[in-house]
This record gives structure tokens, sequence and C-alpha cells, in this order.
């Protein structure tokens, strides 16, 4: 099989859990593009707090805020921003019962308190550099919301239509946390309109993950890789395990494909 793209997830995917990543892992996606093979990294995160390990690993196309938005070369791909009238009743809830929240534009983080202990300790976990206090004004910009300190009998709180999907956040010491999905906003819808612009089928691709977030994308490549480390509902979504992101999980995944030596 020739591939022609590869998709890969950040947090327990690229990074460990002290935010560094092997150089087997950097090497493997040089070797990748060495063969003419397109990288994307594949994400829950804002695009714009990712671009500081998007250029040290040489890599300038994207998926973030899990496939709200698409970039390949610098041209947008997909942009789905949530209604504003969503938006406006995520923030009434939050309000009303105390929970903290992100919310994510293209260019910005927005919190309900950016000074809260929450708030740092999750703009702290992934190293957010371009953080405000959330007003009214971006409520029709936003892609992609984070909701934290919601126990597991308030989730349904936030369901309030058949499109949205609670997918919790496990990374590091951060409990409690849930991204606000959207069923036809993922990272596998994102990734399929992408290889539509680009000519490449679903089997020309590659993908790894360790995350409920990842479900989709592991579901729609040819090739999908759940890391050793993922979480355990993940593997019944993923053709292949590999080993850990502690491990060399992205390099032994693409050995096995004959694509790294």
């Amino acid at each position: 099989m020739s591939f022609k793209a590869l998709f890969l997830d950040i947090d327990g995917t690229i990074l460990r859990p002290d935010h560094s990543y092997s150089e087997k892992t950097k090497d493997a996606i040089q070797q990748l593009k060495n063969k003419g093979i397109e990288v994307f990294l594949a994400t829950g995160r804002p695009i714009h707090e990712i671009k500081e390990l998007a250029t040290s690993l040489n890599i300038d196309s994207f998926i973030g805020y899990n496939g709200a938005l698409a970039i390949y070369n610098n041209e947008t791909v997909v942009d789905e921003t949530m209604s504003e009238e969503l938006v406006k009743k995520m923030v009434a809830i939050s309000k009303e019962k105390q929970h903290e929240f992100v919310m994510y534009t293209n260019k910005k983080s927005y919190f309900a308190n950016v000074d809260s202990p929450s708030s740092r300790n999750f703009s702290e976990t992934f190293q957010m550099k371009y953080t405000e206090n959330y007003t009214s004004d971006v409520a029709d910009q936003i892609l992609g919301i984070t909701i934290m300190n919601v126990k597991e009998n308030e989730k349904t709180l936030y369901q309030i239509d058949p499109s949205i999907v609670l997918a919790e956040v496990k990374v590091n010491n951060l409990k409690d946390t849930y991204d606000v999905l959207r069923t036809n906003v993922n990272k596998g819808e994102a990734i399929k309109k992408t290889l539509e612009r680009l000519n490449i089928t679903a089997d020309e691709t590659i993908a790894f993950g360790d995350g409920m977030n990842d479900k989709e994308m592991l579901q729609f490549v040819g090739e999908g890789f759940a890391m050793g480390n993922a979480n355990p509902n993940l593997f019944q979504f993923a053709k292949h395990k590999t080993t850990s992101v502690t491990e060399d999980g992205i390099f032994n995944g693409l050995k096995k494909l004959g694509l790294v030596h």
C-alpha cells in the first residue's frame, strides 16, 4: 500500500506527560515527509496554541479544535463555528452551576475566569499563551468548548440537543473536564473533507490517537493506531495497537507498516 497522509494526535500521542516528545517521533515524521507523505497534527487543541510544536516538528497542516478547523498549507479547508445560540446556552448553564469553561476562537482561548485555579491549571497543562476572559462579543466565533469541574451526574446538563457529545479530557492531573463535541464535527469528518480536497482516499491514510475524541479518526483512516496508553474504550475502534507514548508508539507503529527504519 502506498500511503499519502498521516494524522497525529498531540497529547498522549506525540507529547509525553512531561510535554516532551521522543527524537524517534520527530525522526519518524521526517522520514514520512521525505517520502512525500503529508503530515497533519490532529488535535482538540486550538491551532494558535500549537504553532511552536508544529514548527519544531516541521509540520504546517492541521486538524484543530476536534475537527472544527482544518488547514492544509495555510489554506482553510474546514471552518465549523458553533451556533451563537448554542454557545450562549452553554455559558448560561455553566454560570448557573458554577462550572468553569474555556472557549476557543481561531485566535484566542476565552476562559470564564482566566485567573481561577481550574483555569490556571488547565492553561498550564496545555501551555496556553493566548488567553482572555470570555465576553459575549466572541459568541459567534467559537470553534470549540471545554467545560471544567463537571461531576458525572451533571454531564447531561450540557447535552442540550442530540448533536452534543461530551468527551472526557484525560491528560495529566485534569479531572471532571470535558470537551463539548458535535456529532457531525469531529476529527474523522474533518479528515474526510481534507482528503476530498487533496484527492486522497481513506485507504491511503494513517492515524495515531489515544483519546475518545480520536474514535472517528481511527475508524475512518486506512490504518488506525491506538497508543498503548490509550483510553481502553478506544482500542475497539482502532485497527492496530502500538506501544505507549513513552515507548515510541508512533515510530513503532510506522515501523510495523514498513515506513520507517
